[in-house]
């Protein structure tokens, strides 16, 4: 979804402290950004970019929070206002894990606000090449490549969300991963943006996720399901 084609009158709030934005939002959304805002401290303490937006319009089938970069600047949008999917996603986790869960895909959102500002959205590293169907038309390849480029984003977006997990919830570690393993093949289609089980399968240790940057540790996993992916 193109997000930041619909963020024209849209509520922003400053990532101040969560206390006192209640009056303008509904329940749900002030559930989501209740689970997410350790995400968001930790994106301030980093002088990353964020800015929280939530749509105040009807936004059936959006997905309920994504990430859009403008001018310099990441926005972690809301889109929940008529749209199932918002609670639906929340019925989906175990009552136990849903504020660690909704970190999780918080931080998903920051690893794609980092690689926005490094300049290296849908960028790949020096050697990688990336496979497209030769037996169909231009219009078919250039669709094809920017799914599997999406799909790249999305599976480094899922690394940065176990990093983070295994780094502030080790203990939930293997059932939040499960979790997500299980988000991801639900309605799979293979090859699809959001098929990232390729990465997925790289995260059995959590481990490999332990110490250091989110960002680079994800980068590392990240860059080894870039052949098995190929």
């Amino acid at each position: 979804m193109e997000v930041w084609k619909s963020l024209v009158g849209s509520v922003a709030l400053a990532c101040a402290p969560l206390v006192g934005i209640a009056a303008d939002l509904t329940p749900i959304e002030m559930r989501w950004l209740k689970g997410v805002w350790p995400v968001v401290v930790f994106a301030k303490e980093a002088r990353m970019p964020l800015d929280i937006v939530v749509q105040p319009q009807n936004s059936p089938g959006a997905s309920p929070m994504a990430l859009a970069y403008m001018e310099g600047r990441c926005k972690l949008v809301l889109s929940m206002r008529g749209n199932p999917e918002a609670q639906a996603t929340l019925d989906r986790i175990p009552p136990d894990l849903t504020d660690a869960a909704l970190e999780l895909m918080a931080a998903h959102e920051l690893g794609h606000c980092r690689r926005y500002l490094d300049g290296a959205w849908f960028g790949v590293p020096a050697g990688f090449v990336a496979s497209v169907p030769t037996t169909v038309s231009a219009d078919v390849q250039a669709a094809y490549a920017n799914m599997s480029a999406v799909r790249r984003e999305e599976g480094y977006g899922d690394l940065v969300g176990l990093a983070w997990t295994e780094q502030r919830h080790p203990q939930l570690y293997e059932r939040l991963r499960d979790w997500l393993l299980l988000e991801r093949a639900r309605n799979l289609q293979p090859g699809s943006h959001h098929d990232t089980l390729v990465w997925l399968r790289l995260t059995a240790d959590g481990n490999k996720l332990a110490h250091g940057s989110i960002f680079g540790r994800a980068q590392e996993l990240w860059t080894m399901g870039l052949g098995a992916d190929d």
